[in-house]
């Protein structure tokens, strides 16, 4: 019966503190600031200062009319992201794949250009720095052909999975 009372005053010093901020100087002058009245030493609690915390107010001016008419809201990810930002991160893998497709169709065409000139050249210099020339492209189309398997699966797997995971409309990351 006893602790009912008390549990009380818990719950009201809990909700006061809750709206405000005190301010309190110590000892060697140092500010405090908190908004729990229990984090006080209780030597400082008689020179504390209430500081009212102001309400956030939003330019339309009353919070209810800040907020957007449910008809006007496009639906949102649970991170506000709408469906602009899923489709331009489609937009960007597929401009990511093209370039790479692009590219290494370039690099097959001057990898071809190096191998007929190896086949037509007598010289075993230049055969050897056109062999070299040649390796060299192959691996960078390597290295595009990995790139490339990146994008598509950021394209087929990874976004769409971000995608659910924000609990974005899954009509937004189809490519």
């Amino acid at each position: 019966m006893k602790r009912i009372p008390l549990i009380l005053l818990f719950i009201i010093i809990a909700e006061f503190s809750f709206a405000e901020v005190y301010k309190w100087v110590d000892e060697k002058g140092v500010v405090h600031f908190t908004d729990d009245v229990t984090q006080i030493p209780a030597s400082h609690r008689e020179k504390i200062e209430e500081i009212g915390v102001p309400e956030e107010k939003s330019e339309a001016g009353t919070e209810a009319e800040s907020l957007p008419n449910k008809k006007d809201d496009p639906y949102r990810d649970s991170l506000g992201r709408g469906e602009e930002y899923w489709k331009s991160r489609l937009e960007e893998s597929k401009k990511k794949l093209q370039d790479l497709q692009e590219r290494v169709e370039k690099l097959r065409l001057r990898y071809n250009e190096l191998t007929e000139k190896f086949n037509s050249s007598r010289s075993s210099a230049e055969r050897a720095i056109l062999r070299n020339k040649r390796e060299q492209i192959k691996n960078q189309m390597d290295q595009c052909r990995v790139q490339i398997a990146e994008a598509k699966e950021m394209l087929d797997k990874k976004i769409p999975e971000e995608a659910d995971l924000y609990r974005a409309k899954p009509e937004w990351v189809r490519p």
